[in-house]
């Protein structure tokens, strides 16, 4: 069984990266087909592996400003030549699902979502864009394109996983389509539970609008409490502006700051709707509580009263209240990092293979009228 990996593209780390990692530890000779690749962006990561980029690639600025490349994504997609190849196994958010695999071969979409600008969120994607004004108008007819193209390639799919119900229930709407569920990989065997004096709270990850950290940063310096943030990204100088004396900003981290981080919290914040939510799983492993908006992939990871509990409104009073009203002493350490067992990477590594092997049986069988 000859195997391939598509990723939509390799120029920021992130969950999804994640995903693609365990991937490659599955099938290490499995060569890893992406738009573009940007090796000093992913430090190094997958330096060691087999990867094969598109023709956008060789474009001038590719991977510094991707965003203006969107019209050429879909064709640079379909443009890998996959001939040789038994199983595609996609790992996606956008355009890798809309591969062409040989006639024989069989496609399993791992799908982290349906693309977010063309379905569920697109009408804030481009209220969002700091772009002018033409520029948006002339986008939304270019969105209608892709979407319907988007739709034409889950076509494509032979089996889609989901990384969660949120998820499976967004892949059967807009793509009438059947899933299986694989929760994301953990790397549980990172993080412990530390017997430290709790002295603040934590948030982090990619500083991009949508993950709502604006009103974690407004309650807290209404609150006054310590509050430390780790990662980067493109609302990090807004977030700098408004934030209080009490915010402390710790840019990137290495994997053991960030388990430290994690381990001495009084409690992570997650005030984002999220297809599953991974940094709160990583809380959870350091046996630190979790206060996440009631939404999105943190219902199925989040326990409340047993591993954390959950606001109802994205507002800054919301969680507030919440925050002044938390008591993390309430909480068992131990019994929170066994539930966040269940989401580790070897676990992932066993229901992955699993279910391609058994796909890949089963459509062998039918291919030789063996069924």
């Amino acid at each position: 069984m000859k195997v391939a990996l598509i990723h939509d593209h390799l120029i920021q780390s992130g969950g999804a990266e994640r995903v693609l990692e365990a991937m490659q530890d599955i099938w290490p000779d499995a060569p890893t087909f992406t738009l573009l690749y940007d090796p000093n962006r992913m430090d190094g990561t997958f330096g060691h592996r087999d990867i094969r980029t598109s023709f956008l690639q060789k474009l001038p600025g590719a991977t510094s400003a991707p965003r203006w490349l969107l019209p050429l994504m879909p064709m640079a997609t379909e443009s890998y030549d996959l001939s040789g190849f038994d199983v595609i196994v996609s790992s996606t958010s956008a355009f890798s699902k809309g591969i062409i695999p040989p006639q024989d071969a069989i496609h399993i979409c791992y799908c982290h979502t349906p693309t977010r600008y063309l379905w569920s969120d697109t009408h804030s994607y481009v209220e969002s864009l700091k772009v002018p004004t033409p520029i948006k108008y002339a986008l939304r007819p270019l969105l209608t394109k892709l979407r319907t193209w988007d739709r034409l390639a889950a076509d494509r799919v032979d089996h889609f996983i989901a990384n969660s119900q949120t998820v499976s229930s967004r892949i059967d709407r807009y793509y009438d389509k059947d899933s299986d569920i694989i929760f994301p990989p953990v790397d549980i065997d990172q993080f412990s539970i530390s017997d430290r004096p709790k002295e603040y709270y934590l948030i982090g990850g990619r500083l991009v609008d949508y993950k709502r950290y604006d009103l974690v940063v407004d309650a807290f310096t209404k609150l006054g409490l310590p509050l430390k943030i780790f990662g980067s990204g493109p609302i990090e100088e807004d977030l700098r502006a408004r934030a209080g004396k009490n915010i402390q900003f710790l840019g990137r981290v290495s994997n053991e700051e960030r388990a430290h981080l994690f381990s001495n919290a009084i409690a992570f914040l997650h005030p984002q709707e999220e297809d599953f939510g991974i940094t709160p799983v990583e809380s959870m492993a350091a046996g630190r509580p979790v206060i996440a908006y009631r939404k999105g992939g943190a219902l199925e990871t989040v326990i409340e009263g047993k591993t954390g509990t959950f606001f109802d409104y994205q507002e800054w009073e919301e969680i507030a209240d919440t925050v002044m009203r938390f008591k993390h002493e309430e909480f068992d350490p131990q019994a929170i990092r066994e539930h966040a067992k269940q989401f580790s990477v070897e676990k992932f590594h066993n229901n992955l293979r699993s279910f391609v092997d058994n796909t890949w049986k089963d459509h062998r069988q039918k291919h030789l009228g063996l069924l």
